[in-house]
């Protein structure tokens, strides 16, 4: 989906939210009124927070896709990010709100008057809220939106929060039980929960969160399917909003190979997943001596030992340089991740390696921070 379609389904969503919210607020406000229902009251305020927030969101998606300039090289796509975390800290200021008006209902309960079409409207208030979530979660997922997912998620939770003042109102008519500072506390909880669950998923692109492992995956396969290509490391994928992704790689090619040649298939690697992921990708190409057969037997051997050690453990940047003093190995090796590299495992790596080429020295570097490492293709 391009840029212009994407802004267009994401302002539809975002006007379609306000119109259904706005009405919601107004009609719950005024039965919230006319029975003295403090909890359909704060849920008609939730309403009238989430119109706001799909403003917040109206906004994001079109400042979101301001090109890029000179002061923001790589776009303006994490506004879409900024915009969800907006709608995170109104849904979080609607939950305090909640919580305080129902815990002066519950000091000084007051009786309820619900009528047969309140109770109606109640239910269709409910299943609104539930397809205004179902469309937002479907034109989410359509157009990547972070911001979208999130109002999708505060919807669920809103439908939820108008069930419970409605299971209020039908004890209060016919059991005579006022409970309704209870549930308004109960709603109030709930939308302050969600509150949080949307704040933790928006602020998590904006820290930098792992990328997507299936966006991950394909980027790797699809640099190790071209001819010539022997592996690929240290992979760093940067999110700058949703299609404005920027990622880095090593590619590792034949040595002997023309220059020329592997500069023209590393370019056309770059250019196809510009065109096919959406991706602008730089990749480096590390030289690896090919025809070597003492080499290649080398570069066996010493992955061998290395996953001797670990079975996870992967190693790439691999140099050899012999000494009068015997064989001086350098290496980067990749630690999965969870495991924290120390010198213990260098020792064993080390007299591993020493123990496949005897009087050798190592210098091993510890790669732990990259988003995908190499899997020996040799």
């Amino acid at each position: 989906m391009d840029a212009q379609a994407r802004l267009k389904a994401g302002k539809n969503a975002s006007l379609v939210g306000i119109c259904c919210n706005l009405a919601l607020a107004l009609c719950k406000g005024i039965l919230g009124f006319l029975a003295g229902s403090v909890s359909m009251i704060a849920d008609a305020v939730n309403n009238a927070m989430d119109a706001a927030s799909n403003v917040v969101t109206l906004l994001g998606f079109k400042l979101a896709n301001k090109p890029p300039d000179r002061d923001h090289p790589f776009g303006h796509g994490r506004m879409e990010y900024l915009a969800g975390l907006s709608v995170a800290v109104l849904v979080l200021v609607a939950g305090i709100e909640l919580i305080r008006e129902s815990i002066g209902r519950i000091i000084a309960p007051v009786p309820v008057r619900h009528t047969n079409l309140s109770l109606f409207l109640l239910a269709l208030f409910a299943i609104a809220k539930l397809l205004m979530a179902r469309y937002n979660h479907r034109v989410a997922r359509a157009i990547d939106s972070q911001a979208l997912e999130a109002a999708a998620k505060d919807a669920n939770y809103d439908a939820l929060a108008t069930t419970a003042v409605l299971l209020g109102a039908l004890l209060s008519r016919y059991a005579h039980l006022e409970l309704d500072g209870v549930l308004g506390l109960g709603v109030g909880a709930f939308v302050l929960w969600g509150g949080i669950d949307l704040l933790r998923d928006t602020v998590s692109p904006l820290l930098g969160r792992m990328p997507d492992p299936r966006l991950v995956s394909r980027i790797h396969e699809r640099i190790l399917s071209y001819p010539g290509v022997l592996g690929a490391h240290d992979l760093m994928v940067h999110d700058y909003g949703p299609g404005h992704l920027f990622a880095s790689a090593h590619v590792e090619m034949a040595a002997e190979e023309n220059p020329l040649k592997t500069h023209e298939t590393i370019d056309q690697i770059e250019r196809d997943l510009r065109a096919d992921e959406g991706l602008a990708i730089v990749l480096h190409y590390d030289p690896v001596v090919t025809k070597r057969t003492e080499g290649i037997d080398s570069r066996a051997l010493i992955q061998a030992a290395v996953q001797a050690v670990n079975a996870d453990l992967s190693i790439h940047d691999l140099r050899i340089q012999t000494t009068k003093n015997g064989p001086q190995i350098s290496f980067d090796c990749m630690v999965p991740a969870g495991k924290e590299p120390d010198e213990n495992l260098r020792h064993l790596i080390e007299k591993a390696v020493y123990d496949v080429m005897p009087y050798s020295s190592c210098h091993i570097a510890f790669d732990t921070g990259f988003v995908a490492a190499v899997q020996d293709e040799s």
